[in-house]
């Protein structure tokens, strides 16, 4: 007698002499049925009570498992029961070496497994690993028909990907997944536009024929790269192929899934995480300013690059290099005098201060300007601590410094949740885009031999031929020591253009936030530079004209616009104090400007020959009429009336007297170009200090404040990130921040190399 019980059917083949399998439930009715037909009986394999023996730590439940080996047990894949394994919902690490699997079930899905050995098998299908879309590591040696197709098709597959057989693949992955398949997806929409049309009127029948002849033809016409990858590229140009034709038949439901990817690009875990990156942490020597080289102007070679860091929350570094450091000087005397100060801080690399131009909807009148009528002071918490500019990718750099910081800006013409979480960075020589929520670094740009100072985002038109409309999309331009403007389209992973705006070091850059073409460059040859970039078209053809040219007295370290007149005048902040200029075109004005007049401020009547406070080493407009501005030097944070300030007659030596509104309590430091930042929206403004602090002010009625200074609403403290071996690292000096619109995230770059990120909690 057969114990049935242990007995169980996978297939049944009528024809006559051949081996089947009968299911137990039915057996002895089948067994009426079926004649002439050799039998042969099969044991389960894999039973509740094996995977329960073979998972550690011991459980008795399935969905307690997190280990499991079942490796060398023969396996194939009609030996894996899907259902059984399905209840597998707390598994992270899976052995399957040394079996005998072509491929695995297409239906199991296993969400939280982390690591996967395939090694010593017979694998074919690598699309089937499809349902384990959280695998961060992937073991398959020795399986000897897999090829470097199959290796492209698990990086597209497995989104979170980084190890394969104990090699980091971040940054393969990464180009795998979104600069080889952007190419192909241009190809594909290319080859459509020039061969293909939806016939009129839409059918089903129609649409599906259609569908095969253009899924085939890409198959045939589309190619890139070498010929090695020929066999991913057909199966990527046919899924890429189906997805467009589904967006012009369905362009509701292609919209919804545009929106969908692009989430996903956001907040995908695979594009973070990289080993080399580590917990940020303690150094035992505080790394000197550098002093800035002169900059050669060799051009520079266009270079994008997308990486991606891991990093564990709040105390973990990122990697990635960066070259010199912009320019912080040592610690300057208690007071330098005007010649010291430019002697000392000519090094100092233009942060442009990035104030976000929202107007509130809700506000109130006050001394001097709008405040938005905002609820109770945020609580922030920090979030991450990332090194994704280090030299050489050295997670031991703790001295490269980073200078400037930008959230991506919302396109006018659309809407998409998670926009606000992307934030810019630059310092040494690279460009950094980082998803605030998850640490992840989505894009990264490095040109070497660069020394990046500057960097600000923007929205211009792209102009997609075939009679469709132009569509926004977020540009982002970065320049430094070398005087050249890099134009950067981050979500197609493309620097698509480059232009020299000085044969000096580029101090500062800033967007009109109306007219998005038109940048304003400030060098360190004293000028600022009115230029138009212009629009761009599908195959990235651009033109960039100038447009004005300013003479400044020194080198300008923040440009801002004033959100009620950008096209008419421009603000810049030197180390010769803060100058007014008119930019309006059109006029009769030469194309080659001086200043119309300087602001002064009433910390300049306690000058004298030892001391010097026309640095202004921070401006950002807090309002549409407010602006907050700080002297090098003075403990306190001014908040001055734009309107009423520019409304006074300038006197014979051009200067007007600032209207302060009120004074926000700073640290007293001797420390340079320590930037600050405010957020409309919320009615805040932050700055950092040198020993690593944020002090943050939410400035909700400025007529309590006429006669003493505005002291911090919250002291953001430094969060002391480790490194293993080392102790804690000091609070270092805090060079640039940079809010949200809404405030949920908060982003301070350090002269250490490091990023920190903060977020908003909940409650607040």
């Amino acid at each position: 007698m057969l114990s049935l019980p242990m007995l169980k059917s996978e297939t049944l083949d009528h024809a006559h002499r051949k081996r089947v399998y009968f299911p137990r439930e039915n057996l002895y009715s089948v067994l009426r049925r079926v004649k002439g037909v050799t039998m042969e009986w099969r044991r389960d394999k894999i039973s509740e009570k094996l995977l329960l023996e073979k998972c550690s730590p011991k459980t008795k439940k399935l969905e307690e498992i997190k280990t499991l080996d079942l490796s060398k047990l023969d396996l194939t894949l009609q030996d894996l029961p899907v259902k059984l394994l399905s209840r597998l919902k707390s598994l992270e690490r899976l052995d399957l070496s040394q079996n005998r699997l072509q491929e695995l079930p297409r239906n199991l899905e296993l969400p939280n497994v982390r690591f996967l050995d395939l090694s010593d098998n017979q694998m074919e299908d690598v699309t089937t690993l499809e349902g384990l879309g959280g695998l961060e590591e992937l073991k398959m040696e020795d399986n000897l028909y897999i090829t470097v197709s199959d290796n492209y098709k698990m990086m597209v597959s497995l989104p979170n990907l980084r190890l394969y057989n104990g090699k980091d693949i971040t940054t393969t992955a990464n180009h795998v997944r979104f600069v080889f398949t952007d190419n192909l997806r241009t190809r594909v929409i290319a080859h459509w536009e020039k061969d293909f049309s939806l016939p009129d009127p839409m059918t089903e029948e129609k649409i599906s024929t259609l569908e095969t002849k253009f899924v085939n033809s890409c198959r045939q016409v589309v190619k890139y790269g070498p010929n090695s990858v020929s066999d991913f590229t057909k199966w990527k140009v046919e899924i890429l192929a189906k997805e467009y034709l589904r967006s012009l038949t369905h362009p509701l439901e292609g919209k919804e899934k545009k929106q969908l990817t692009d989430i996903d690009k956001i907040s995908s875990p695979t594009k973070r995480k990289q080993p080399a990156s580590e917990p940020v942490t303690g150094l035992r020597l505080t790394p000197r300013k550098k002093l800035r080289a002169e900059p050669s102007s060799p051009a520079i070679k266009e270079n994008p690059h997308k990486y991606t860091i891991s990093l564990k929350p709040s105390k973990k570094v990122q990697e990635n290099g960066t070259a010199l450091s912009p320019r912080r000087t040592e610690r300057c005397p208690a007071t330098p005098t005007k010649a010291s100060l430019a002697a000392e801080t000519t090094k100092n690399p233009s942060k442009k201060s990035h104030t976000k131009n929202v107007t509130p909807l809700n506000v109130e009148k006050t001394t001097g300007g709008f405040l938005p009528k905002t609820e109770q002071p945020v609580k922030l918490k920090p979030l991450h601590v990332l090194q994704c500019h280090s030299k050489q990718d050295n997670p031991e750099d703790l001295s490269t410094q980073l200078w400037a910081c930008a959230f991506q800006p919302l396109p006018d013409s659309t809407v998409c949740d998670g926009g606000t979480r992307l934030v810019a960075t630059c310092g040494g020589d690279s460009v950094c885009v980082i998803d605030c929520e998850t640490g992840m670094v989505m894009k990264k740009y490095k040109v070497s031999g660069e020394e990046f100072f500057s960097l600000c985002w923007t929205t211009v038109l792209m102009s997609v031929g075939g009679g469709a409309a132009a569509k926004h999309c977020s540009v982002l331009a970065a320049g430094g020591k070398k005087g050249i403007v890099k134009l950067i389209h981050p979500r197609n992973n493309i620097a698509y253009g480059e232009f020299r705006a000085s044969r000096k070091s580029l101090s500062v850059l800033r967007f009109n936030h109306q007219q998005g073409n038109f940048l304003f460059t400030g060098s360190y040859d004293n000028k600022i530079v009115m230029w138009d970039i212009g629009g761009v078209d599908s195959t990235y053809n651009y033109k960039v004209v100038q447009l004005l040219m300013l003479d400044s007295s020194a080198t300008p370290l923040h440009l801002c616009l004033p959100p009620s007149s950008p096209n008419t005048h421009l603000l810049s902040a030197s180390e010769d104090g803060l100058h007014c200029y008119k930019t309006q075109l059109g006029t009769k004005d030469s194309t080659k400007r001086t200043s119309e007049m300087e602001i002064t401020f009433p910390i300049y009547k306690q000058e004298n020959k030892d001391s010097d406070f026309h640095t202004i080493d921070g401006l950002s407009f807090l309002t549409d009429d407010i602006v907050a501005s700080k002297n090098f030097m003075h403990s306190s944070i001014y908040l001055w009336s734009w309107s009423r300030t520019q409304a006074q007659r300038p006197d014979k030596n051009k200067t007007v007297s600032a209207v302060v509104l009120a004074e926000l309590q700073w640290a007293a430091t001797e420390i340079p170009y320590l930037a600050l930042n405010t957020c409309p929206g919320r009615a805040y403004v932050a700055c950092g200090d040198d020993k690593g602090g944020l002090w943050m002010y939410h400035v909700k009625n400025l007529e309590k404040h006429l006669e003493k200074p505005i002291v911090p609403t919250e002291m953001l403290k430094w969060p002391c990130p480790l490194k293993k071996g080392l102790s804690k690292v000091e609070g270092p000096s805090i060079n640039n921040v940079a809010m949200d619109p809404d405030l949920q995230y908060l982003v301070a770059l350090s002269d250490k190399n490091m990023v920190i990120v903060w977020k908003r909690e909940k409650s607040s």
